[in-house]
């Protein structure tokens, strides 16, 4: 029965023998079909490349370049391209390899009519289902996608609230905490980490200090030395901070409770609140620890004015090994331009973003 569609499907058909391809070409003209031949491989596929296609029913025997090393490239160029493959050889293996390459039939010579009409629609149908399975399935993607971002932006709009918090009690927290997360994003990404961690970073690093809500005015915002009481108390902002972001199941809540909590741990031991070492201090805290250095030496503090940079990076290279993972300390020297770049964008004490 002919197609009723007011579009007919376009048919390729290749192969060396003509009256073969005349035979194939009246049977599905017969049928609806739009058909366009080739005597070979390599114009088929120069056809294909230059036109669309629905269906391609090629024999599998041909001079040069064979039906199977064809459905092979097709799958790869074409791979919307539903595929019949004709033979005169009844070989079962062959037809088994045929529909492993992706062919949606398999005909033997001489084939009925009949039977070339049914496997022409069939494959057309089965293409059009599978066209249909990708659409629903890009869709339900963009849609995951779609509830990942927003879900994302929550949990940024959790974390920079609670940062804006802390940049009540102290006016230069603000623009010191974006340079922080910019920092740390930068240093991870030189460290290979996957962009999503990195992303995570840019945001967890900017409440390395939110444990500073619990330390009182009078020592958080003194211009002078802190007496050794005082820095005792002012040390608890580490475990204030973790304690604020503890039992999350978030990822992000996490990471920033991990740094929150380590990232004045000192690489060879004698940092607080802990004192541990090495690989023991995550990473995260470990690259936070080295942005959180230079900024605030390169920047006004209320109890001393700003260093040279030149004069910051002699003083943490000293650090090297001691207090900083060397590697990280490293990286960080070796780009210390993009970190310089930051710092300059981001000045002030602009409301967090």
């Amino acid at each position: 029965m002919p197609l009723e569609d007011t579009v007919a499907p376009r048919v390729l058909i290749v192969d060396d023998e003509p009256y073969i391809r005349e035979l194939i070409q009246r049977c599905l003209e017969l049928e609806g079909y739009e058909c366009h031949t080739a005597a070979h491989a390599e114009a088929a596929l120069a056809a294909l490349a230059a036109d669309g296609f629905e269906l391609l029913v090629s024999d599998i025997h041909m001079p040069g370049m064979s039906g199977m090393e064809l459905l092979s490239t097709v799958r790869q160029r074409h791979p919307d391209l539903a595929v019949l493959m004709v033979t005169g050889v009844d070989d079962r293996k062959v037809g088994i390899q045929a529909l492993r390459l992706g062919a949606y039939g398999y005909l033997i010579k001489p084939f009925d009519v009949n039977e070339l009409a049914i496997n022409a629609a069939n494959a057309l149908q089965r293409r059009q289902l599978a066209l249909l399975t990708q659409a629903t399935q890009d869709r339900l993607e963009g849609e995951v996608r779609r509830r990942t971002t927003q879900i994302r932006r929550r949990e940024e709009e959790i974390a920079l609230r609670l940062v804006a918090a802390a940049e009540f009690r102290d006016p230069d927290t603000g623009a010191h905490v974006r340079r922080i997360g910019r920092y740390a994003a930068a240093l991870a990404q030189l460290l290979g980490w996957p962009a999503a961690r990195v992303d995570d970073l840019r945001v967890a690093a900017m409440m390395h200090d939110i444990g500073k809500i619990g330390v009182p005015d009078s020592i958080l915002l003194k211009p002078g030395p802190l007496l050794p009481e005082e820095f005792e108390i002012i040390k608890q902002h580490t475990v204030i901070g973790a304690s604020i972001l503890e039992r999350s199941e978030i990822p992000l809540i996490e990471m920033a409770r991990e740094i929150a909590l380590s990232h004045h741990e000192r690489w060879q031991g004698g940092g607080y609140p802990a004192g541990i070492t090495g690989e023991g201090i995550a990473e995260s805290a470990r690259i936070v620890a080295v942005c959180d250095v230079y900024d605030a030496l390169v920047h006004d503090r209320v109890y001393r004015r700003a260093l040279p940079e030149a004069e910051v990076l002699e003083i943490m290279g000293s650090l090297r090994g001691r207090q900083f993972d060397p590697r990280i300390l490293d990286l960080f020297f070796a780009e210390v331009g993009t970190f310089r770049a930051i710092r300059e964008e981001v000045r002030g004490t602009a409301t967090l973003p």
